[in-house]
Protein backbone atom coordinates (compact mmCIF):
# COMPACT_ATOMS: atom_id res chain seq x y z
CA UNK A 1 0.00 0.00 0.00
CA UNK A 2 3.02 2.47 0.85
CA UNK A 3 4.58 1.80 -2.23
CA UNK A 4 1.23 2.35 -4.43
CA UNK A 5 0.86 5.94 -2.02
CA UNK A 6 4.47 6.99 -3.23
CA UNK A 7 4.12 6.37 -6.68
CA UNK A 8 1.12 7.87 -6.84
CA UNK A 9 2.67 11.17 -5.63
CA UNK A 10 5.49 10.97 -7.60
CA UNK A 11 3.35 11.39 -10.65
CA UNK A 12 1.24 13.52 -8.93
CA UNK A 13 3.90 15.76 -8.58
CA UNK A 14 5.84 15.45 -11.81
CA UNK A 15 1.99 16.55 -13.55
CA UNK A 16 1.94 18.88 -11.52
CA UNK A 17 4.92 20.41 -11.78
CA UNK A 18 4.27 20.28 -15.30
CA UNK A 19 0.49 22.43 -14.96
CA UNK A 20 2.02 24.98 -12.92
CA UNK A 21 4.76 25.23 -15.85
CA UNK A 22 1.89 25.74 -17.99
CA UNK A 23 0.39 28.67 -16.34
CA UNK A 24 3.33 30.84 -15.96
CA UNK A 25 2.88 34.20 -17.55
CA UNK A 26 5.28 37.41 -17.82
CA UNK A 27 9.55 36.93 -18.38
CA UNK A 28 10.37 34.76 -15.25
CA UNK A 29 11.97 36.14 -12.70
CA UNK A 30 11.91 40.28 -13.84
CA UNK A 31 7.64 39.26 -13.68
CA UNK A 32 7.74 37.95 -10.00
CA UNK A 33 9.54 41.65 -8.66
CA UNK A 34 6.66 43.85 -10.13
CA UNK A 35 8.50 44.11 -13.61
CA UNK A 36 5.62 42.75 -15.97
CA UNK A 37 5.61 45.45 -18.64
CA UNK A 38 2.30 46.71 -17.62
CA UNK A 39 0.20 43.35 -18.64
CA UNK A 40 -3.40 42.84 -17.52
CA UNK A 41 -4.72 39.76 -16.36
CA UNK A 42 -7.99 39.48 -17.15
CA UNK A 43 -10.40 36.08 -16.35
CA UNK A 44 -9.29 32.69 -17.14
CA UNK A 45 -11.16 31.31 -19.70
CA UNK A 46 -11.69 28.61 -21.40
CA UNK A 47 -8.62 25.84 -21.42
CA UNK A 48 -6.57 28.34 -19.10
CA UNK A 49 -9.32 28.18 -16.45
CA UNK A 50 -9.75 23.81 -16.50
CA UNK A 51 -5.59 23.69 -16.14
CA UNK A 52 -6.27 26.04 -13.48
CA UNK A 53 -8.90 24.09 -11.80
CA UNK A 54 -6.90 20.88 -12.76
CA UNK A 55 -3.74 22.19 -10.66
CA UNK A 56 -6.04 22.91 -8.14
CA UNK A 57 -7.44 19.23 -7.75
CA UNK A 58 -3.97 17.53 -7.99
CA UNK A 59 -3.01 19.76 -5.46
CA UNK A 60 -5.50 19.22 -3.08
CA UNK A 61 -5.37 15.14 -3.78
CA UNK A 62 -1.19 15.34 -3.52
CA UNK A 63 -2.19 16.75 0.02
CA UNK A 64 -4.16 14.32 0.90
CA UNK A 65 -2.23 11.36 -0.60
CA UNK A 66 0.68 13.14 1.83
CA UNK A 67 -1.34 12.67 4.76
CA UNK A 68 -1.84 9.16 3.97
CA UNK A 69 0.91 8.09 3.76
CA UNK A 70 2.06 9.36 7.29
CA UNK A 71 -1.12 7.49 8.33
CA UNK A 72 -0.30 4.14 6.94
CA UNK A 73 3.48 4.55 7.64
CA UNK A 74 2.77 4.89 11.41
CA UNK A 75 0.71 1.68 11.43
CA UNK A 76 2.29 -1.37 12.54
CA UNK A 77 2.50 -4.18 9.94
Amino acid sequence: MIKILELAQIIIGIVLIGLILIQQRGGGLSSAFGGGGGQFYGTRRGLEKTIFGATIALSIIFIILALSFLYFKRLPL
